[in-house]
């Protein structure tokens, strides 16, 4: 079996190896860096942005949140809808819904049903 560092993983991955990119994506959730996480998001990684819309709900950051979806993260979609509700953030879950999220939509009837 061949080892390789993070420093290998960097390499192929820039060099359009999807299968090192998302194994640098899942080593970088595990250590917990979103710096590492944003750049291969910035690269097209799904894999990443996904990890990243995890680690930015655990921490509660809307921001990165936002921005994940704005890069077209539906991991990230569906988390910002899921806090956008708990607030009662009516304004987020319209957006959200009219980009087409799911999440929100549902969320959103919800939210207009309970109020009649």
């Amino acid at each position: 079996m061949i080892s390789l560092d993070l420093g290998d993983l960097r390499r192929m991955a820039d060099e359009g190896n999807e299968e090192a990119a998302n194994r640098l994506a899942d080593l970088a959730a595990e250590r917990g860096d979103g710096e590492e996480l944003r750049r291969l998001v910035d690269a097209g990684n799904e894999v990443a942005a996904a990890r990243l819309s995890v680690l930015a709900a655990e921490r509660g950051d809307l921001e990165e949140l936002r921005w994940l979806v704005d890069s077209g993260s539906d991991v990230a979609a569906d988390q910002l809808a899921e806090f956008a509700a708990e607030r009662g953030d009516v304004a987020e879950l319209r957006r959200l819904a009219d980009e087409g999220n799911d999440v929100a939509q549902a969320k959103l009837t919800k939210v207009i049903q309970d109020a009649r």
